[in-house]
């Protein structure tokens, strides 16, 4: 670099403060996080919300509502069949300060397209009951306003069941589904809503469309469980599929099966390898990066995003909070996935 060069940068950039951003597309970025040229929000005071959203319990309640996005945690664990804990994942990935506000692969800043709050958690009448549970979780989803998207946290897996029968409801979905588990199987002693079989009993309820579902990472020892998702038409990807065929084939046979309707994301923290996010119920080993996972969702740009959750974050196990970061991570790309979505819509 010449003199001339250096001293341009100097005069530049030499006095500059941590928000004085000449690009344009930056600065209204920049624009979210600094209240003055050198001044950030601190990521580590206050009440933790998710991504430090305002926390609007009321937001869903309000005429006319005035918000795109709901995140909503739905803390209740009592269907899983391994290590409980799950109800602790909403606080645990709301704690999370490290992501947003700009996603730099899929370059948008979700906040700068979206309306979004964080309305706390779905109530639910007992702590005892899991029928009643998903009666009140299927109960608060049927109810949010036309034009208002969900992102949930759960929470253990069977969650989904009650989302998908309210978002489905008169229109089956599809889904892109990451998980070690295909989560398919059928009653277990007396009991047929845990968290290892949502996705059968969304399809015999008519909201879940399995030929345009994908269930991305499987695997484990319990492979003998999940004939339901082969005789019903599910696309079912093992790891050891994502391996041979690469993450971009993954992605375009993904999009080709979901096709152009009305879909859901549901990500479950165990379709990554314990080595990177060991926080969870039913850990098994060899699993998806989160890198790979990241670029799967990713993919998913431009589809018709209706809903989503990330499940099974049981913080007692999450030493390191890797697990919690993986899922506000992935939490923050479902936002962006819906933002370019609306921002596509709106140009």
């Amino acid at each position: 670099m010449d003199e001339q060069e250096l001293d341009q940068l100097r005069r530049r950039f030499g006095e500059a403060k941590g928000g004085d951003i000449y690009d344009p597309d930056f600065a209204a970025t920049a624009a979210l996080v600094f209240r003055a040229a050198d001044e950030r929000q601190w990521p580590f005071a206050g009440v933790p919300t998710f991504l430090g959203l305002q926390y609007r319990a009321e937001a869903l309640r309000q005429q006319p509502v005035d918000i795109d996005v709901a995140v909503v945690g739905v803390p209740m664990d009592l269907g899983v069949t391994h290590r409980g804990g799950a109800r602790f994942g909403p606080r645990a990935v709301r704690a999370i300060e490290r992501i947003g506000p700009y996603e730099h692969a899929l370059k948008v800043a979700p906040m700068r397209h979206l309306r979004a709050a964080d309305v706390g958690d779905v109530p639910m009448r007992s702590r005892f009951d899991l029928g009643a549970c998903h009666a009140d979780i299927e109960a608060w989803f049927g109810r949010l306003p036309a034009g208002v998207i969900a992102l949930a946290v759960g929470g253990d897996h069977s969650i989904t069941l009650p989302i998908l029968k309210a978002l489905g409801r008169g229109r089956p979905l599809g889904m892109l589904h990451i998980d070690a588990h295909c989560d398919t199987a059928g009653e277990f002693e007396g009991s047929k809503f845990h968290h290892g079989g949502p996705f059968r009993h969304a399809v015999l309820e008519g909201v879940l469309d399995p030929r345009r579902c994908v269930q991305v990472g499987i695997r484990g020892g319990a492979g003998y469980l999940w004939e339901f998702s082969y005789e019903s038409g599910m696309t079912v990807l093992h790891v050891e599929d994502v391996e041979r065929l690469g993450v971009p084939a993954v992605i375009a046979r993904a999009r080709e099966v979901i096709g152009g309707g009305p879909m859901y994301v549901t990500f479950d923290v165990d379709g990554i390898d314990p080595g990177f996010a060991p926080g969870t119920g039913t850990p098994e080993v060899g699993g998806l990066t989160p890198r790979e996972a990241l670029a799967i969702v990713r993919g998913m740009a431009g589809l018709d995003i209706v809903g989503g959750d990330v499940v099974e974050v049981a913080p007692q196990y999450d030493a390191t909070t890797n697990t919690a970061q993986v899922a506000a991570q992935m939490l923050f790309e479902l936002l962006c996935l819906v933002a370019l979505r609306r921002r596509a819509n709106t140009t």
